[in-house]
């Protein structure tokens, strides 16, 4: 089959190659064979192979997937396909992003667990049927690899948005009780780069690997934000 591989930099082009067709060989694998008996040269990413890390996303026929976890019998059409770096991210060099702007979004979001000031007398005790941690039951599964970051159009368009990762990831910290940032988060979260700008079309849930639902969070976002904004909270 021809697998039309993109090389180079935001600049570069498709480089096209003639590989064998392998059953039950996986996207990752057909990279690998390129890579070791073809050209060398050619750069991409992975780490576990075994979908646990998400760093081998890419763009296998115009949709981000991890491509551990695809098979080319699934995906290849008319005995060709094309490969290209993740959408709305820099490209460093042929198949491999920057991930940087992905990371600052996550930063911006308020990502990052923050503990009370104090050192906290007691534990939380926090049930597994608790409603507020049932909402974020799919939430905290995300291990950001930017499926959902590239599918996303309102990234592409707008790139001060934060990000279907960002926001759910924000929404899994207002949900726990054991943090103590959620004021400044919920600012940062209803800014121009905010939850409302999300159009709820869905494409980061069609895309999700792990089948989560962004477009649920950044919903429990929006109600949040407007609840808070009422109360003179934010």
């Amino acid at each position: 089959m021809t697998v039309s591989v993109w090389r180079g930099k935001e600049e570069g082009g498709y480089e096209e190659f003639q590989v064998p067709f392998v059953e039950g060989q996986t996207i990752l694998d057909l990279l690998t064979h390129i890579q070791r008996s073809v050209d060398s040269s050619l750069s991409y990413r992975f780490a576990c192979r075994v979908g646990m890390c998400g760093s081998c996303a890419m763009q296998v026929n115009g949709k981000p997937r991890w491509t551990c976890r695809t098979l080319v019998s699934n995906v290849v059409q008319n005995d060709r396909l094309t490969l290209e770096p993740l959408a709305n991210l820099p490209v460093v060099k042929d198949l491999v992003v920057d991930m940087e702007p992905f990371f600052d979004k996550w930063q911006e979001a308020k990502g990052r667990f923050e503990p009370a000031e104090s050192a906290v007398q007691e534990f939380a005790p926090i049930k597994p049927q608790d409603k507020q941690r049932a909402k974020v039951d799919e939430a905290i599964e995300c291990i950001n690899c930017g499926c959902c970051y590239a599918a996303c159009d309102v990234v592409e368009s707008n790139p001060a948005y934060l990000g279907p990762a960002a926001l759910n990831r924000a929404w899994s910290l207002i949900n726990d009780a054991k943090d103590f940032a959620n004021p400044e988060r919920l600012k940062a979260v209803s800014g121009d780069g905010g939850c409302q700008n999300c159009h709820t079309n869905s494409q980061c849930v069609a895309r999700c690997p792990l089948q989560l639902n962004p477009t649920r969070s950044i919903a429990g976002l929006k109600k949040t934000v407007a609840l808070a904004t009422l109360k003179g909270e934010i």
